[in-house]
């Protein structure tokens, strides 16, 4: 692919790997599509965070298509991952350490598959503390970091499909299909109140993003080797 084509616009398709930032991969590839070119300068951005201790789907456009990120950023996502059921952390997932532990003995397959129909449709969710929403200049997680109480305000999402695909307690696998604005670590914790116990995000892979899907994604090592070849 030419210089031109990338300024004039084009969506990248990258399978995030865990423990990077959505920064980081946009970052990486900007810097290699600048080497390859040897410009200056090239727009490119992403089009909807992915947190660093999740992998998947993030879209990546370049040039002119950076002005459609908001179309992308509203469409619907598709995420698999597992919820640990029994214990919570602050951050509702694995970056903060578990603090509370509650009992599991009596949850059922019965009990799990009923909870879920608790969380279909236009449901309020409360962000997790640890996030990168704003309030007065600083970003949530900021303020956890640093031990600060706030108040956070519950948004309305809207969760599609919510499917159990695996259960081995205290790990519960699942699939769900979900609105911009939608934390899966919020899901994960109140799904595990909805189990009358507590639970916390272990893992998590978003699959897709519209019609979008990872299947057709690159991993960043593929998509430098593409761009670097003559």
């Amino acid at each position: 692919m030419t210089e031109e084509a990338y300024k004039n616009g084009q969506i990248l398709l990258i399978d995030k790997p865990l423990e990077w930032t959505s920064f980081q991969a946009v970052n990486k590839i900007r810097w290699h599509i600048k080497q390859r070119f040897q410009i200056k300068k090239i727009k490119v951005g992403h089009a909807g965070t992915l947190d660093p201790l999740a992998s998947g789907l993030l879209i990546i456009c370049t040039g002119k298509q950076t002005k459609e990120i908001h179309v992308y950023q509203g469409q619907k996502k598709e995420y698999t991952g597992t919820f640990t059921i029994g214990a919570t952390t602050p951050s509702y997932d694995l970056e903060t350490e578990i603090d509370k532990t509650f009992p599991t003995a009596h949850i059922t397959k019965e009990l799990i598959h009923e909870a879920t129909q608790q969380f279909l449709g236009e449901i309020d969710q409360k962000p997790p503390i640890f996030s990168a929403i704003k309030k007065e200049g600083k970003r949530l997680y900021e303020l956890a970091r640093k031990g600060e109480a706030t108040e956070i305000k519950s948004r309305k999402v809207t969760i599609d499909e919510f499917e159990i695909t695996n259960i081995n307690l205290p790990n519960i696998d699942f699939r769900v299909v979900c609105s911009k604005g939608t934390y899966i670590r919020s899901l994960a914790y109140d799904f595990g109140k909805a189990l009358h116990s507590g639970g916390h995000l272990s893992a998590l892979r978003r699959t897709k993003i519209g019609a979008f899907s990872v299947e057709k994604a690159k991993s960043i090592e593929d998509f430098i080797k593409t761009l670097e070849a003559k």
